[in-house]
């Protein structure tokens, strides 16, 4: 059915000024629910029956939870069903345990149900389309100013909407076609959202120097395998992958470059930590991954923009 705006709903604010990260409202929890029931399904074979499509998917998930976890029985279910999926959703104890039924949730949504949606509608009798559920929790998540949003295979952490629209969102649409990159941009959010942010730093310049360099793969320009970003960002500018009127304009795109994320990473999370464990500012990582994103799209359009 997807979100219907009633009068009390149109009468406020349609989303929180301020994202948080550290509890999902009970709220959101039953609203997940009632996307589950009706994007995967809720019905329960009879004893001649043969099983639901549905319940085998959720006996895969209790699967997967339960070994990962090191555990036989999930809020008092030693086996998976839309009940246990249930309990699972409105009790989990911890945040991270929520995320991690959250993204399953998606994951299977997106991977499992969507290739074999009429199957799952013949068994269970499911109204919600794969596109159309995981576009529900997205917004659902976002009205209830829990900053996380599903996308690309994952949930990641969602600073400020209009930077995810404007920057995150066109780097991962840019990566594509850039798969190494890729996974290491999605390895910096993840990293991230785990508060990992040496690991982020790490990643998000490895993301950097991968789509140069597969940039410059696939025109057959020649750089060197283990060239730092400096150099990379040389073959760039020096094979015209940045026109001269937005180096003009840009005023020296290359020392803007140069002094992001390579630099970050040089000085702060590339080499080894000495006598004293070093402490990455949050702030500075913050900074480093929304710069990566830029400069993906910035070199995505450049890239497009070269004939």
């Amino acid at each position: 059915m997807g979100i219907f705006d009633l009068y009390s709903s149109r009468n406020k604010p349609k989303y929180p000024e301020l994202y948080q990260y550290t509890k999902a409202s009970d709220k959101l929890r039953k609203q997940l629910v009632h996307i589950v029931a009706d994007s995967i399904g809720m019905r329960v074979a009879g004893r001649y029956d043969n099983p639901k499509k549905s319940q085998g998917l959720y006996h895969d998930m209790f699967l997967i939870l339960a070994k990962e976890y090191g555990v036989f029985e999930l809020y008092g279910h030693n086996q998976g069903s839309f009940k246990w999926l249930e309990q699972h959703i409105q009790n989990a104890k911890t945040t991270e345990q929520f995320l991690d039924i959250l993204e399953l949730i998606c994951k299977f949504i997106d991977k499992v149900v969507r290739p074999d949606w009429d199957s799952f509608w013949y068994s269970d009798g499911i109204k919600q389309r794969p596109d159309e559920a995981l576009k529900e929790i997205n917004e659902r998540m976002k009205r209830d100013g829990f900053g996380f949003e599903y996308t690309n295979g994952q949930l990641i952490r969602v600073d400020s909407q209009y930077v995810h629209a404007e920057v995150v969102k066109p780097a991962l649409s840019i990566l594509d076609n850039h798969k190494g990159a890729r996974e290491e941009f999605l390895s910096a959010h993840e990293h991230y959202r785990h508060n990992k942010y040496e690991e982020c730093l790490v990643d998000c310049n490895k993301a950097f120097e991968s789509l140069m360099k597969s940039i410059y793969g696939k025109r057959g320009w020649e750089y060197q395998k283990t060239a730092t970003a400096k150099k990379l960002i040389r073959v760039g500018l020096d094979n015209g992958l940045i026109p001269t009127y937005l180096q003009e304009q840009f005023n020296n795109f290359s020392s803007l470059l140069e002094s992001g994320i390579p630099t970050i990473r040089n000085k702060e999370a590339g080499h080894g930590q000495g006598e004293s464990v070093r402490d990455v500012p949050k702030p500075l990582v913050k900074y480093a991954l929304h710069l990566t994103a830029t400069n993906i799209v910035f070199l995505g359009d450049c890239d497009i923009a070269l004939k």
